[in-house]
């Protein structure tokens, strides 16, 4: 279902158990500020919501949305984090550059999520205007940042407990 026809923010709550004990990285891309700061907190807010303590959260700046891949890769080899969430904003201008940065950012998150234990959460927002942005960064769309801690704190979840289960085979 499209974000139009939702509000992406409608569930900040989940039930976990230990969540306390949890720990994410979050990479915000500076470019695209007035949104990327919006999901920011939406994203912190949900997560101190959610009960994970404000020092098990870590923030850190990136450049642009291009270079979460790099940011995500470094969170992931070098952190003891149990997921990293990626917030960026690539709103589409006259040139093609829209289209190569978008697929660059996906390509690259989604190669990271298939090749390392750690979950990488996709909280780039790829639209066709400011007003598209604003309206999914705390306007009539919610906030994609809710939805990406609640993504993050659910596959960190399921990331502890098939680690804990005894193998079946």
């Amino acid at each position: 279902m499209s974000s139009a026809q939702q509000n992406l923010s409608s569930r900040k709550m989940v039930n976990i158990s230990d969540i306390d004990h949890f720990r994410f990285t979050v990479l915000v891309a500076q470019w695209n500020k007035e949104v990327t700061g919006a999901l920011e907190q939406g994203c912190i807010e949900t997560l101190l919501l959610n009960g994970i303590p404000r020092e098990s959260i870590r923030v850190f700046a990136v450049p642009g949305s291009w270079e979460l891949i790099s940011a995500a890769r470094l969170a992931v080899t070098h952190s003891k984090t149990d997921a990293v969430i990626c917030i960026g904003a690539v709103i589409k201008g006259d040139t093609p550059h829209f289209e190569y940065i978008c697929q660059g950012v996906t390509n690259g998150l989604a190669t990271l999520c298939s090749t390392q234990d750690i979950p990488v959460i996709f909280g780039v927002l790829t639209v066709n205007t400011l007003q598209q942005a604003l309206d999914r960064c705390g306007g009539i769309h919610g906030n994609k940042g809710d939805e990406a801690a609640i993504t993050a704190i659910e596959l960190a979840a399921l990331s502890r407990d098939i680690r804990s289960k005894e193998p079946l085979f």
